[in-house]
């Protein structure tokens, strides 16, 4: 018999149960998935437990659940980051495993002012009664045995209603708290490498391309003659990649606001950040908004948006004024594209976007066209295309041209036909559209 079924056996209960309550803990720590797996891996080990299992989800915009069975039972989680608070459940069976040393161990790691506690011994031995069965011996029982941790981390992007889910190693490559926002770089198990801001997914490496590729080709193909294009955001460098394949194009000036972005894609995404060294490109880290607002007023062929969702930095880039400031910068014939949210994801920011543009440039001016990206929330997502001339995304656009172009390019998603197809829209888009 076993060291520890001989425990297990003489103990005066079946096992010890501890509920803790961790409060004043690190908001940035209670929000760290993999922080968080990593801590509750090592508690079990510090109490001489073995660690079978690890199971940990994060949620958008905060909040960690996660468990880690343990030979022995488990020790489970939830934190709430807005409160710096963390609901621990360490249950361990026996006598060889001491749930005080986890307690006392994830109070340090999680910086927590103080903890509160209770344990409870379940199953007393004196009101149990042993039931004999049989049983089939395994082959190898008295072999030493060997056991291998599993583990299973999922990061999620949601909202109230929906959610979007990847399994990812835990092993985060790129953490950084920058001045503006949240960045890390994940290593997932479908999608390969993940950058995500602020707990929303901004690109993987396997689908990076649609993104990328349609936010560029789309208006320089429609313009016919771009040569300076402004790009806004943009950090993981996919746009300006796409952008500078185009040999007509002298100049992309990227203005990024923040500087972590830029250099965790160099580091960990270099396929995507490709085109950083082009001497066509001229990268600014600043202030996007402050910055169209000194530009001289028709300075540019095509402004991309290329920013997040209406939150944290990139808000800005949702409002009334920066788009008028846009409208001035781009030359009589300019265009703009800017990213323009989902109608299924985000159907008021999608509808007011709209609006913001049908205002500044004429409804008539403004064509939503939609592409597809797994790793976005719904998937089905949009492009807003602005004409402050005489562009129509849709007459004199050449497909043989475009796709002599995606052949020559080895491009993945755009074509000619899929151009052109992008702009059809269903007809629950058209009803939430205000200008029809």
């Amino acid at each position: 018999m076993s060291k520890l079924l001989i425990e297990n056996e003489q103990a005066p209960n079946l096992g010890r149960h501890i509920l803790v309550e961790f409060y004043g803990c690190d908001p940035q720590i209670m929000n760290d998935v993999a922080l968080i797996e990593q801590y509750m891996v090592a508690a079990a080990q510090e109490a001489q437990a073995t660690v079978v299992n690890s199971t940990f989800h994060h949620f958008s915009p905060y909040g960690v659940s996660g468990v880690v069975v343990i030979e022995e039972s488990h020790l489970a989680i939830h934190t709430w980051p807005e409160y710096g608070y963390a609901a621990v459940d360490i249950f361990t069976c026996g006598t060889a495993v001491n749930p005080w040393i986890s307690y006392k161990f994830l109070e340090v790691q999680f910086r927590a002012e103080y903890g509160s506690s209770m344990e409870l011994l379940r199953g007393q031995r004196h009101l149990l009664e042993r039931k004999d069965f049989a049983f089939e011996p395994t082959r190898d029982q008295d072999a030493p045995r060997k056991v291998a941790q599993n583990r299973n981390i999922w990061f999620t992007d949601r909202d109230e209603n929906i959610a979007l889910s990847l399994r990812h190693t835990g092993d985060v490559l790129f953490r950084e708290q920058s001045p503006y926002q949240k960045v890390q770089i994940l290593q997932t198990y479908a999608y390969g490498k993940a950058l995500t801001i602020d707990g929303m997914f901004m690109t993987t490496e396997h689908d990076e391309f649609v993104y990328h590729e349609m936010i560029a080709h789309v208006p320089v193909m429609a313009h016919g003659a771009v040569r300076r294009v402004l790009v806004i955001g943009g950090g993981d460098g996919g746009t300006v990649r796409e952008l500078l394949r185009h040999k007509n194009i002298e100049k992309v000036t990227m203005v990024e606001i923040d500087e972590a972005v830029v250099r965790a894609c160099r580091q960990h995404l270099p396929f995507i950040a490709a085109s950083f060294h082009d001497p066509r490109l001229e990268l600014v880290i600043g202030d996007g908004i402050a910055y169209v607002g000194q530009a001289p007023s028709g300075a540019f062929d095509l402004v991309v948006v290329d920013g997040s969702d209406p939150v944290g930095p990139a808000k800005g880039l949702f409002s009334d004024s920066f788009y008028h400031n846009v409208h001035r910068v781009l030359n009589d014939n300019g265009i703009l594209v800017a990213q323009g949210e989902s109608p299924w994801f985000n159907q008021h920011a999608f509808v007011d976007l709209r609006r913001c543009f049908g205002a500044i440039f004429g409804s008539h001016k403004v064509w939503n066209y939609f592409f597809f990206v797994p790793t976005y929330p719904s998937g089905m997502w949009s492009f807003a295309l602005c004409a402050k001339g005489q562009v129509n995304p849709l007459h004199g656009v050449e497909v043989e041209a475009i796709d002599i172009f995606s052949q020559a390019q080895g491009l993945r998603y755009y074509n000619g036909h899929i151009h052109k197809a992008s702009f059809a829209t269903p007809n629950f888009v058209k009803n939430l559209r205000h200008d029809g």
